[in-house]
């Protein structure tokens, strides 16, 4: 009985269920939803043009509300989480006695699979499939000390940073000249792919790979990367399982974090909002690549001490549905969102506001809780989650930790 209260206390039920990475897991969801939400419901993203249906200040504001608060922060948490849940599994190998290595392989090839139907039918900023790659270099790099790893995680941001502050510089000094008709027709034929049909739809991600993929490779594959590491070496200290323990650091973090990581965010958003075309844009970006991991980290301290509390314990509980089930809801997302902003559906790409679009993605994310807690209540796996352990052995952690 002691056992089991002081277990629930910490986040971590006698089930073996840590409720806290779960409740963040769904936490992540939601900042995920809202960031992509924006990319379905407007073409102009990433061919540096503001939308110029919803030029008006409210629109702005959105925009760069959520680049403030929300881009390049929770998919930075999700990475976190993912390598916390590795340290899960590498822990329940070694209890029930087997290799880790080729049961997790097996899982990432599928995670790949399921992360390359995403990217071409759904949603062409699909992360599934730099995770499953990323993975893999997790894997290789798992048995080195703590030190070690936080110390390549540190090689990995700022060499990211450094990179984009030395092409940002260039860039500053001797900016290029910015073809606006060129990118105003590459946005409208996008849009209009995403109207015509379902074939155009899917003809049009594979177009948008080529950017995409740029984008990953030098800036969120790094930055994931080393955010896996900082999340191994936080499973390995059990933080998420034993908060208490860690109490001074969280609070350290939070304000900290907080503090550093808004205002280094805050550049890039406004240059994203209001003059996306900037030649100062990859400055801003650096600074942002620097700060968004303290703000990432800051938000899930403050989210863990707020599960310590009693009103904190209720929305916890709340969320970890949701995220015991997240591979299945973030393709649920990506699914709701193709119904309708593209073909497949209503096709309203280009017609949504940026705040309706918003409020859109918070409802579709309350859905997501109820019938999550529902779907859980009666089958105890999401459905995704229940078909990857069929490479693990019974007793290991699914994909998702």
């Amino acid at each position: 009985m002691i056992a089991d209260q002081t277990a629930q206390r910490d986040g971590a039920p006698a089930t073996g269920r840590v409720v806290a990475l779960d409740a963040l897991r769904g936490l992540a969801l939601l900042g995920i939803l809202l960031v992509n939400i924006r990319h379905f419901a407007s073409a102009f993203y990433g061919v540096g043009l503001a939308d110029p249906l919803f030029s008006g200040f409210a629109d702005r504001l959105v925009e760069f509300l959520v680049g403030w608060l929300l881009g390049l922060k929770f998919y930075l948490i999700f990475s976190l989480l993912f390598g916390y849940s590795v340290a899960l599994q590498i822990r329940a190998a070694d209890r029930a006695g087997v290799p880790f290595a080729p049961r997790f392989l097996r899982r990432q090839a599928s995670l790949w699979l399921i992360g390359a139907l995403h990217a071409v039918l759904l949603f062409h900023g699909d992360i599934l499939t730099t995770y499953a790659v990323l993975g893999v270099v997790l894997m290789l790099v798992r048995k080195r000390s703590d030190d070690s790893l936080l110390r390549l995680a540190t090689w990995l941001i700022g060499g990211t940073v450094f990179f984009w502050t030395a092409l940002g510089s260039l860039l500053a000094a001797f900016p290029p000249e910015f073809d606006q008709i060129s990118a105003l027709e590459r946005a409208e034929a996008a849009m209009q792919a995403y109207r015509a049909a379902p074939m155009t739809v899917i003809a049009q991600h594979v177009r948008e790979l080529s950017w995409v993929s740029v984008t990953i490779a030098t800036v969120q594959a790094p930055c994931a990367l080393a955010m896996f590491m900082v999340g191994l070496v936080m499973g390995r200290r059990r933080v998420l399982e034993q908060p208490d323990r860690h109490r001074a650091q969280l609070r350290r973090l939070a304000h900290w974090g907080l503090l550093l990581g808004l205002l280094g965010s805050a550049p890039s958003a406004f240059c994203n909002a209001i003059m996306p075309d900037s030649s100062w844009a990859p400055l801003a970006l650096a600074l942002s690549l620097l700060s968004a991991p303290l703000l990432a980290g800051a938000y899930v301290a403050i989210a863990l001490l707020f599960f310590q509390s009693r009103s904190g314990a209720a929305v916890r509980d709340a969320l970890a549905p949701a995220g015991r089930m997240a591979l299945s809801n973030y393709l649920a997302q990506s699914l709701v969102c193709s119904l309708v902003f593209h073909a497949y559906g209503f096709g309203l790409v280009g017609q949504v506001a940026p705040l309706p679009a918003l409020m859109l993605g918070v409802l579709i994310f309350l859905v997501q809780l109820a019938l999550s807690r529902w779907w859980m209540q009666r089958f105890g796996r999401g459905p995704l989650e229940a078909i990857l352990p069929r490479a693990t052995p019974a007793g290991l952690p699914a994909i998702a930790g």
